[in-house]
């Protein structure tokens, strides 16, 4: 729990976001008046108009909320008073040209968090789509492999947008709201994904779709103790809800969407908000304490936890099923993009590799052969290194039926590697198999 002292060394701004969700964290969907009314698009602002509520008699510090009288969703954040990369460059951290928080010179200690404590990492560069439109839900269905038309208000899942021979182009998260769906997509894949999207909306469909990046950021926690900073932020309701839960609260008068799981965990949990709320969202999950995490650790444990990234292991050179994203497929339901492929597949047992784990005895460059008895049977797609200078890890697309886990290969001319299972694989669902009990879970 932080202290009045620590709210009073982090700032008005994060106190007052302190008092609403230790005080009365309100679900939006929940109130009378607040009900459809997050995060409209912007109207001319001759025909904006606000509406003020009463949110608690408690405080007076965050009473009124903006929100178009034309639509339920407000994406227009007002005057940002503290922008979110000055205060974590003030911190220490180091960001990139392309605005991404590198790293805090802390890898090893939020590492470590992730597997013992509470991390916080900052996706604001990952991409979010606003699907919008009566028709959005049969869209995105037909457009993508998990089953939309199963899913109610609050809800979400994992799907995958491929190629009509189903070949891989991104795993998505989405959030099932009142008028829209949100996508959070990997951010070298969001323009391209809306482009296509775009693409396939026929004359008669009424489907808008919409890039929010800009407008919104987007942090995820991860790690055994982010359910208890959840319980003391009075965020409880959401634990242990199924995975793509989502309410919506306010904090300091603005809009945020808090969530159940995440890109790196599917136990932690997911914050979209305004650019003017974050940095005091930011200050206060500090303020509780969980680790900042930067982008460098991130793809390290991405790695380790054997998750598949865009134009590494998810690539027009794999199918869907290669990569095992078994849990983000529906195989009964109707229609849609690259189903064909994808049936023709487990019907006739025509995968022919699959995504493993790979300790390596050296680093190693990916791209890099994978064989067997000079027989080559793989590719290396990421590598990094561990927290010791003997631990090397990678990704690799092995064939079927040359290895199972513990087998040993050969990467380049002379790098010994072992084949494993990581947690992400080994938590998917195949229909005739079970997961692997070894995993790489430990750094």
């Amino acid at each position: 729990m932080a202290t009045s002292a620590t709210a009073s060394v982090i700032g008005s701004a994060t106190t007052h976001f302190h008092l609403l969700i230790r005080t009365r964290a309100i679900p939006f969907n929940c109130h009378p008046r607040l009900k459809g009314a997050f995060w409209a698009e912007k109207q001319n602002r001759k025909t904006r108009k606000l509406i003020s509520t009463v949110l608690s008699s408690k405080t007076d510090s965050w009473r009124r909320i903006s929100a178009s009288a034309a639509s339920p969703f407000d994406l227009s954040p007002p005057p940002i008073d503290h922008d979110l990369l000055e205060i974590v460059t003030a911190d220490g951290a180091k960001v990139s040209e392309d605005e991404i928080i590198e790293t805090f010179d802390n890898d090893d200690e939020a590492l470590d968090a992730f597997n013992n404590g509470v991390v916080v990492l900052d996706c604001s560069h990952y991409g979010r789509i606003r699907v919008s439109g009566d028709d959005r839900i049969q869209f995105l269905h037909n457009q993508s492999t998990a089953n939309f038309e199963c899913l109610h208000e609050g809800e979400g899942c994992d799907t995958v947008f491929v190629t009509a021979t189903a070949r891989t182009i991104d795993l998505a998260h989405a959030w099932v709201m009142k008028n829209s769906v949100i996508l959070v997509v990997s951010p070298v894949t969001c323009g391209s994904l809306t482009q296509m999207l775009n693409k396939y909306i026929f004359f008669a469909d009424k489907v808008e779709i919409q890039d929010v990046t800009k407008k919104t950021c987007f942090f995820i926690l991860a790690g055994p103790q982010s359910k208890q900073l959840m319980i003391d932020l009075n965020l409880g309701d959401l634990v242990g809800q199924p995975y793509g839960t989502h309410r919506h609260y306010s904090a300091n008068g603005m809009p945020i969407t808090v969530g159940v799981g995440n890109v790196i965990s599917e136990e932690g949990y997911s914050l979209l908000m305004s650019p003017a709320a974050a940095g005091s969202v930011w200050k206060t999950l500090l303020s509780q304490g969980a680790i900042p995490m930067g982008s460098n650790a991130w793809e390290k444990l991405r790695i380790i936890q054997g998750i598949p990234a865009p134009g590494k292991e998810l690539t027009d050179e794999f199918n869907v099923l290669e990569a095992g994203l078994w849990n983000s497929i529906s195989l009964n339901k109707g229609c849609y993009k690259g189903q064909e492929t994808i049936s023709r597949l487990i019907t006739y047992d025509g995968v022919k590799q699959r995504l493993w784990g790979i300790h390596l005895s050296a680093p190693a460059e990916p791209g890099s052969l994978i064989t067997i008895d000079g027989r080559k049977v793989g590719k290396l797609t990421s590598y990094t290194s561990g927290r010791k200078e003997s631990e090397h890890f990678a990704l690799g697309y092995i064939k079927r039926q040359t290895v199972s886990e513990g087998s040993t290969v050969t990467v380049e001319d002379n790098i010994v590697g072992t084949v494993a299972n990581t947690p992400f694989l080994a938590r998917q669902s195949p229909p005739s198999q079970s997961s692997s009990s070894t995993s790489i879970d430990s750094l």
